[in-house]
């Protein structure tokens, strides 16, 4: 489902992040070439292995700018599967994302 060969760096407002099991999400607003904006959604892990990485259920909200990196799907699809992410504040997130 993923390529995880290639690597997507998006850069885009955050529109909903959902902090649930099986597997937490961000819905991200991600401008594009045309002058408009594709809707990426990223698969993240559990809200328990994510915390031992660091992460709340607040550490993002809708309108913050962030930078997530994933492994693309192979459909050409927008999304992927988290592998990192940087904070408005600079901060900087891992914790793979299932696998």
């Amino acid at each position: 489902m993923f390529d995880r060969t290639a690597t997507k760096t998006l850069v885009g407002t955050v529109v909903q992040f959902t902090w649930t099991n099986p597997h937490s999400a961000i819905q991200l607003d991600v401008p594009n070439e045309r002058g408009g904006v594709d809707r990426w959604g990223v698969e993240l892990g559990s809200p328990q292995s994510m915390a031992r990485n660091g992460w709340r259920s607040n550490i993002i909200k809708p309108g913050d700018m962030v930078t997530v990196v994933v492994n693309p799907l192979k459909s050409g699809e927008f999304g992927g599967i988290f592998v990192s992410l940087t904070l408005p504040d600079g901060r900087k997130l891992g914790g793979r994302a299932v696998e």
